[in-house]
């Protein structure tokens, strides 16, 4: 299948569109004259494709996680340290998130194609809801991890665009607008491999939806993805996050990557030490003790649980998504856990051995195994998950039982993303309340998605007795387990034996922290920018 990121190659306008600098920096004089470019079909295409540059930004997804509990970033200066870490601040942002560009091109592509004459007016519908729908993403992007900011529709000067920030509300609503304008106008099935299509706007829409707890639209949404019968469960849970796997008919939209042409370096710093990797992007011990046993029950509730070999027994996707000490790897076994191996060679995969081995003696299972699927790990073909179907139905169960509690049709959501790991379905008499299966649902999300960017949102927007669930897991001690691992043992779940823990950092989590600080020098060039409180 074609893929979008070949066509930014071919069209050529990854070079003209992205020096269309951030419209709330400078004035657009390095915009390339209407008159001149927009005349023909191919024009339009052109630049409706150049507004798909750094949109996804596979990058970022996979990193996201290190700002939550199940997941950590090795180095500060790549930005998400300080989101696990709490010490964000206007001058020590991390990773910002506050970027214009693609509205810019966006807004751009919006202004200027009813000058093009189209053959088919549906192609030119279609490229007016793609530019909607991405407009419509970013402002979601920005919206939810800063609350509030700027809608700018058009400018023709740099003081122009020196507003104030919209309310968090009036952007959600002008998301919904392009949203909602956009859907009925979009393929059903994308022009190529990364292009938005119908499925891709709803699931923007359904994600959206949840995350500001607006049940009924998002279990809309939800529902209207699985009405269009283009999606569903792929029976291998890996595959999506293989090369193998990129045309797999569970994934709903994907940031693309073209090995050693428009390849994706994070990979390689994923991997652990002796991998030559940087370990920058690693799994926790949290997640792991969140997987079920099983037999269905949580390591609490199970007589099974044994915490001297705590990745013994448990659900099927834990050793699909982690990779455990004593699980087998790249022709080998892991082992992070022994100081040295047992043919008396230091091990390069001890936590403490030298800064880009694993701190927390974990990593991720998703996008590293296999290891020889990718030719240059620093340069991969492999494109980062943004929506599947699996989020789909998890989406519809959180809605739905929000909106009236238990029903078959949720149980029939979550079963069948159980099922496809191998897990037994809910046993709907002990999840048989709105409150209980609630407890379920969230588990089953951060455990069937873990690894793709969804845990910090997730547990901002959760709440317990009042609080954000953030603040409950994302303060006090971070840990890694120690002990060692015997590899002679059979079964891999049995051959790492754990004996204690570490501690990794100190980590802090307060109600500022619900929004990420604006960048100081976005604040400098918009001095009508309102910084988010306690910044």
């Amino acid at each position: 299948m074609k893929r979008l990121s070949i066509y930014l190659l071919a069209a050529g306008m990854v070079a003209s569109v992205s020096s269309c600098s951030d419209f709330l920096d400078t004035v657009p004089k390095d915009q390339l004259a209407p008159t001149t470019t927009w005349k023909t079909e191919a024009d339009a295409k052109g630049f409706i494709v150049g507004c798909y540059k750094d949109l996804f930004d596979g990058e970022t997804l996979l990193y996201l996680d290190c700002g939550s509990d199940i997941g950590y970033n090795n180095f500060p200066w790549e930005g998400f340290r300080p989101w696990g870490d709490g010490s964000l601040s206007s001058s020590n942002t991390g990773k910002s998130l506050y970027d214009y560009k693609s509205i810019r091109r966006a807004n751009t592509f919006l202004e200027n194609v009813d000058k093009v004459t189209f053959s088919n007016e549906a192609v030119k519908k279609d490229y007016i809801a793609q530019a909607k729908t991405i407009r419509a993403y970013r402002y979601f992007v920005m919206n939810w991890w800063y609350g509030g900011v700027p809608i700018i529709e058009s400018y023709s000067s740099a003081d122009e665009a020196k507003v104030k920030r919209n309310t968090e509300q009036e952007v959600r609503d002008q998301i919904a607008k392009d949203l909602d304008e956009a859907i009925p106008d979009l393929n059903t099935v994308p022009e190529a491999r990364g292009y938005i299509a119908k499925g891709a706007a709803l699931a923007i829409k359904m994600r959206e939806a949840l995350y500001y707890g607006d049940w009924q639209r998002a279990k809309d949404a939800a529902q209207a993805i699985m009405d269009l019968k283009t999606y569903e469960l792929d029976p291998d849970f890996t595959n999506p996050f293989k090369i193998a796997g990129l045309d797999s008919k569970e994934i709903i939209l994907a940031d693309q990557h073209l090995e050693n042409v428009a390849g994706l370096g994070t990979i390689g710093q994923m991997y652990n030490n002796a991998e030559n990797g940087w370990s920058s992007i690693v799994p926790t011990q949290n997640l792991v003790d969140m997987y079920e046993m099983s037999d269905g029950l949580t390591k609490e509730e199970s007589t099974t649980y044994d915490p001297a070999h705590p990745f013994a027994g448990r659900d099927p996707r834990m050793a699909m998504t982690v990779l455990y000490p004593g699980r087998e790897f790249n022709g080998g076994i892991v082992n992070t856990l022994d100081e040295t191996l047992a043919d008396g060679n230091p091990n390069k995969n001890y936590p403490v051995y030298t800064d880009n081995a694993s701190k927390t003696a974990l990593s991720w299972a998703k996008y590293l195994d296999p290891m020889d699927q990718y030719g240059d790990v620093w340069s991969s073909g492999i494109c980062p998950v943004v929506f599947r179907y699996a989020e789909v139905l998890l989406s519809y169960a959180e809605a739905a039982n929000e909106l009236s509690g238990p029903s078959a049709d949720i149980y029939s959501c979550l079963d069948q993303v159980r099922e496809r790991a191998g897990m037994p379905p809910v046993d709907q008499s002990k999840y048989a309340t709105k409150d209980k299966l609630r407890e379920l649902i969230h588990r089953e999300r951060t455990v069937e998605l873990a690894g793709e960017g969804l845990r910090r949102a997730d547990i901002l927007r959760w709440k317990e007795n009042g609080q954000m669930v953030a603040e409950k897991v994302m303060n006090g001690e971070l840990k890694r387990i120690t002990g060692t691992v015997d590899e002679s043992v059979a079964e891999p779940t049995l051959r790492a034996t754990v004996t204690g823990s570490a501690v990794i950092e100190t980590r802090s989590f307060t109600s500022r922290n619900r929004y990420l600080p604006i960048p100081q020098t976005s604040i400098d060039k918009n001095p009508s920018l309102d910084q988010n409180t306690g910044y």
